[in-house]
């Protein structure tokens, strides 16, 4: 509060379920998906993309973790800008299968963490347009451009919807 006294916090602590992700993202100002599932990932950015919602983003398998920010409304990229495509069933391993070196989510959690607080008192570079890697085993952090693919579907232009995605969210029945 000293930073911003008009800042305000109301955390939402609570699962994200289909039927009410447009509401549910609506009624925040900054998402922060530390989810373990393409679907969840890819249901996160549909929504945040169409509500103009900044998206910090973290992801952490074996020893490497990667965090970045999406921010449409400033004109970056979107998730689907980095990765178009969920890969094909079986193609990637879900962390329970391959495994996460133990603190390396809590490594990935606080730069997230990080960025999301220099999101709300507005200080800093964020990590819009940036993906940063950590390869924990090489104590070595990398930090790539992530521009915005003229022709995502996603962000740049005629935005699809994104009912599609929020059902394969649901899960099987």
């Amino acid at each position: 509060t000293a930073l911003n006294p008009a800042t305000k916090l109301e955390l939402v602590a609570r699962r994200l379920d289909a039927a009410g992700l447009e509401e549910q993202v609506g009624a925040v100002d900054l998402v922060v998906d530390a989810t373990d599932s393409f679907a969840t990932r890819l249901a996160l950015n549909e929504v945040c993309v169409a509500l103009d919602k900044p998206l910090v983003s973290g992801a952490a398998i074996r020893s490497e973790g990667q965090v970045t920010v999406f921010d449409t409304a400033k004109g970056s990229s979107c998730y689907r800008c980095l990765y178009p495509e969920p890969p094909p069933e079986g193609a990637a391993p879900s962390c329970a299968e391959a495994g996460v070196l133990g603190v390396l989510p809590g490594v990935v959690g606080l730069l997230m963490a990080i960025e999301t607080i220099k999101s709300i008192i507005g200080a800093g570079d964020l990590l819009v347009g940036q993906l940063l890697t950590y390869d924990a085993l090489r104590v070595e952090f990398r930090r790539l451009k992530v521009r915005k693919n003229p022709g995502c579907t996603h962000c740049s232009g005629a935005f699809p919807g994104y009912s599609e995605v929020v059902e394969s969210c649901r899960g099987p029945s």
